[in-house]
């Protein structure tokens, strides 16, 4: 039997014990929205400061969609404690730092689900864990962080994939399951690569147009479509020499589904003056473009003007 199978959690009885690395939009709607589930003890890992104000006031989310859910939150700076499930959410651009915020003997028995843009971080997490500890995943929503603890949902879904990798098959039903019970979309796809670059075809246009326009989602689709449909174009050609054949039209509509006002997560650290994931998003197709020998030459100006 595999380690999964053969763990046990001896406090909480058959309750799972999940951390999240990040407590931003995406890793505190998911993680409020398993706490509020109240099939898994949930502990958030994020800076010393955002850990104290969870334990002290708690997580609060505001949704259109799923209702508001306020949780009491277990909080620390360093998880020390053995986990289940590490559901790593915080941006590329801090990942090696907050990934020294959880001691390897936390993760003996653990499986890693990345909730990260991009597609190279899958490498960086398969090297220091083992591949078969890392369920490839990618998440679907419009989520922000407005203060520590405070979250606001602005899409009209969460919807979360995952791939088995060469994680253990019941550990990835566990991970599916948990999800869906907490209200999330979730579905187990059979492709890797088609999965990854699904979310990157569809998010690298949208972050780098919204970005460089200083735009909505609405207005980049209406006032600049004819460009973001060029650059779709050349995103998906990328994304079917690294084995992931993309339907540009389906990303098109995928769009269109947002509402007008939202806004790309990248185009809101522009306008906070954080750090963006330019590398992660752009550099990455920018990269494989070059090892494939497709050309890409519009995300390679885009990538140029944000860097």
């Amino acid at each position: 039997m595999s380690d999964w199978t053969t763990k046990t959690t001896t406090v909480h009885g058959s309750m799972r014990e999940v951390a999240v690395l990040g407590a931003g939009g995406v890793g505190g709607l998911v993680g409020a929205l398993l706490a509020r589930a109240g099939d898994a003890a949930v502990t958030f890992v994020a800076r010393d400061e955002t850990a104290a104000s969870l334990r002290e006031h708690g997580l609060h989310v505001r949704s259109g969609q799923l209702g508001d859910v306020e949780v009491a939150a277990r909080a620390t700076a360093q998880l020390t404690e053995p986990v289940d499930v590490l559901l790593v959410a915080v941006k590329a651009t801090g990942l090696t730092d907050a990934l020294d915020r959880v001691a390897p003997e936390a993760l003996a028995g653990a499986v890693v689900v990345p909730l990260l843009n991009g597609v190279e971080h899958l490498d960086v997490l398969r090297s220091r864990y083992g591949s078969e500890r890392v369920v490839p995943a990618v998440i679907r929503v419009e989520a922000t962080r407005v203060a520590p603890g405070e979250i606001v949902h602005g899409s009209p879904f969460v919807e979360i994939d995952l791939a088995p990798g060469d994680a253990p098959a019941d550990a990835v039903d566990t991970v599916r399951d948990l999800l869906a019970r907490a209200g999330v979309t979730v579905r187990v796809r059979p492709d890797e690569a088609a999965l990854v670059w699904a979310k990157l075809s569809f998010l690298a246009p949208l972050a780098l147009l919204t970005t460089r326009h200083r735009a909505t989602i609405g207005e980049v689709r209406t006032a600049h479509r004819d460009e973001l449909e060029a650059l779709v174009a050349e995103v998906a050609a990328v994304a079917t020499a690294s084995g992931a054949p993309s339907d540009p039209a389906a990303s098109l509509a995928l769009y269109d589904r947002f509402p007008a006002g939202a806004r790309s997560s990248m185009e809101r650290d522009a306008e906070a003056g954080r750090p963006l994931e330019v590398d992660a998003i752009g550099g990455a197709v920018a990269r494989a473009a070059a090892r494939h020998g497709v050309a890409a030459p519009r995300t390679a100006r885009l990538v140029a003007e944000l860097s």
